[in-house]
């Protein structure tokens, strides 16, 4: 709801801008004048929103908005209205999640620890391994396991972290099928923004 009929005509224009390839803003009523019941009825059956552009709700619209958890924004600057839609646009969409690998590293050894406990003592060829890194095992060109690191060792020491260059002993958590010659890569999963 905006104030005067010069107003409707800027807000429709701005908002209409903001849809995108993966979210379209759909303007179900606009007109002229203060928020009554029947915009928030039609904005509980739509499941909206609403706007009010210099425009604010009669007190028994704001009663009922209230009572069924209708969202009611108030603006007096365009770009504002915009600004905030945008970003609340921008929360809807899905994250990107980037796989980044840290690491490569060669198993060279097998070192059992008791009771369907194995380490495997690996060679660092490439990158760092984090001790909060995932590990991928491959083995050629199939993945065998991906998951949690649960060891990760230099010598007798727990370390946060081993460099290209460094020898070092790792399990990941629930796998034990290690052979000599694979391959773990160290990775991350980073969130690296939303889609647009």
């Amino acid at each position: 709801k905006t104030d005067v009929q010069g107003s409707i005509d800027a807000v429709r224009a701005s908002l209409e801008q903001l849809s995108s390839d993966n979210i379209r803003i759909r303007l179900i009523h606009i007109s002229t004048g203060s928020i009554n019941e029947s915009d928030v009825l039609l904005a509980l059956a739509s499941k909206a929103i609403i706007i009010g552009f210099n425009s604010r709700p009669e007190q028994g619209a704001k009663r009922l908005a209230d009572q069924d958890g209708i969202e009611i924004r108030y603006y007096d600057i365009i770009y504002r209205l915009t600004e905030d839609i945008e970003s609340g646009l921008k929360g809807m969409l899905d994250p990107t999640i980037e796989d980044i690998v840290e690491g490569i590293l060669e198993i060279r050894a097998l070192f059992p620890l008791g009771k369907n406990r194995i380490t495997a003592g690996c060679h660092v060829r490439e990158g760092q391994i984090n001790r909060n890194s995932l590990g991928r095992v491959k083995r050629g060109d199939a993945i065998l396991h991906d998951g949690p690191i649960s060891s990760l060792r230099r010598f007798k020491d727990d370390v946060r972290q081993v460099q290209s260059g460094y020898e070092c002993g790792i399990s990941l958590e629930g796998f034990n099928d290690y052979v000599v010659g694979d391959i773990i890569e160290a990775h991350n999963l980073k969130q690296v923004g939303k889609t647009s």
